[in-house]
């Protein structure tokens, strides 16, 4: 893990840092895990009224849209498993407007749970194996490798989101 020094402004910075040289799964992961790391980072510490101060966006809303995303891509695209709705109508993803501490221990341990199973489906897949369900618009499959990048990708977006929420709710900068 990299330890750097922080003003009192800043988050701490727990997260390990993604490998400069290795092997394609250990960068792809690394920068994947990486990115799980920085949400998290940016939700630490904030109670459960602020994990859902937003504009049009919240940061517990974020948590929540990772969490299906990659559900989706590695579950339910990939392995082919059946659909599930992981929230209920109203508080799914994005559009969550009331959390407690009870409603937002449970959003985090599902993420945890979610990202704890793709990463073993990750694990446990060829790089150039295919979706076994071929995407529902455009009817494409996709490789592992491909929804790899595309999910570090996902995460670099909302992370993006999930800074400007944070420094909007508190004044919390960092990477």
């Amino acid at each position: 893990m990299t330890s750097r020094p922080q003003a009192d402004d800043h988050l701490p910075d727990k997260r390990t840092e993604p490998p400069t040289v290795a092997d394609e799964r250990t960068l792809l992961t690394g920068f994947l895990d990486y990115h799980r790391q920085t949400l998290l980072l940016k939700c630490a510490g904030l109670p459960p009224e602020q994990l859902i101060s937003r504009a049009t966006l919240s940061l517990l809303g974020l948590v929540r849209h990772l969490t299906q995303v990659e559900r989706v891509w590695l579950a339910e695209r990939f392995l082919g498993e059946p659909e599930l709705e992981l929230y209920g109508p109203g508080d799914a993803d994005f559009e969550v407007t009331e959390a407690d501490e009870e409603s937002v221990a449970a959003t985090f341990a599902r993420y945890a749970e979610v990202a704890a199973a793709c990463r073993r489906i990750v694990a446990e897949a060829d790089l150039d194996a295919i979706t076994a369900v071929p995407h529902a618009r455009t009817g494409e499959h996709f490789s592992l490798r491909w929804i790899l990048i595309h999910l570090v990708e996902e995460y670099a977006r909302h992370n993006g989101h999930a800074d400007l929420l944070r420094e909007a709710i508190d004044g919390a900068v960092g990477e």
